[in-house]
């Protein structure tokens, strides 16, 4: 039963048409970055850090460095917005439509219900990596060829591989991306289990996620990162370095493990004490 109920809130999940927006907007936003790659000085600069490190640029402009650059601006501003707007609907929405009553009349407990609920947001937050990562690499194939990989994010990383090498460490990112995801999707999940509107939910989700990245910009909040959760999403950067510092990726999503654990338990202690019957 456990399974069937978790089939239909996936059927209930991906067949509402705002699901289906993120899987959108990642398409358009990584062809408006195509473009702009191609037909503006970003290609050049690009060029000129390669050769200023002596590099030839020739064989490393290609479709992995391109859907590495592509994915950066889409993780900090995009995935965040859409996994906090599924994530704020899973109860609220049904909450507010009044379906969660007729649920709760049927011999189940509430635990399995947010337990189901949860479980559905994370494989939606999942797919939503698998989709982004899988599009940007063959849209960026599409107009650049296969060949090494260069990674350059400041103060992050700084990374020259081979196409194969390149291609396993891309991959390996996206498990770490896909924890990014469900986090921030158990966030606004936290805050819809209580008594709110579920754009109320996605609100405090990206304010929570908003004031973290403020605090982790101010310098005298440097030796404090480690309690903020930008820090360790941005471990998916680390498996690009040579060798991968696979202790501290393991303490970040340890911290993330927990923060996941965290919000879906005061989640839950919220919607045990909800009256809906009145």
């Amino acid at each position: 039963m456990f399974w069937l109920h978790l089939r239909n809130e996936l059927w209930k999940l991906f067949g509402k048409k705002r699901t289906y927006i993120g899987f959108g907007m990642f398409l358009l936003a990584q062809n408006a970055m195509l473009l702009a790659f191609r037909f503006t000085r970003w290609q050049q600069d690009l060029e000129r850090l390669l050769e200023g490190n002596g590099y030839l640029a020739r064989e490393f402009i290609s479709a992995l460095t391109v859907a590495v650059i592509m994915l950066i601006p889409q993780i900090l501003l995009l995935m965040p917005l859409y996994t906090t707007l599924v994530g704020g609907d899973l109860v609220a929405k049904e909450a507010e439509d009044g379906t969660l009553r007729m649920i709760l009349s049927r011999p189940i407990s509430r635990l399995r219900l947010l337990t189901v609920k949860w479980l559905a947001g994370a494989l939606f937050a999942l797919s939503l990596v698998l989709v982004l990562g899988a599009t940007a690499v063959l849209c960026a194939r599409l107009w650049f060829p296969w060949k090494g990989m260069f990674v350059f994010a400041p103060g992050q990383a700084f990374a020259v591989l081979s196409s194969e090498a390149g291609l396993q460490r891309y991959l390996l990112a996206h498990v770490f991306l896909g924890m990014n995801a469900v986090t921030m999707l158990s966030l606004a999940f936290l805050f819809s289990c209580f008594n709110m509107k579920p754009a109320a939910a996605t609100i405090l989700a990206l304010s929570y996620l908003f004031v973290n990245l403020v605090l982790e910009s101010i310098p005298f909040f440097d030796r404090y990162e480690v309690w903020l959760l930008p820090h360790h999403f941005r471990c998916w950067l680390r498996v690009f370095d040579s060798p991968i510092p696979w202790w501290e990726i393991l303490q970040s999503q340890l911290v993330l493990l927990g923060a996941n654990a965290t919000a879906f338990i005061l989640g839950a202690v919220g919607f045990q004490v909800r009256d809906f019957k009145t």
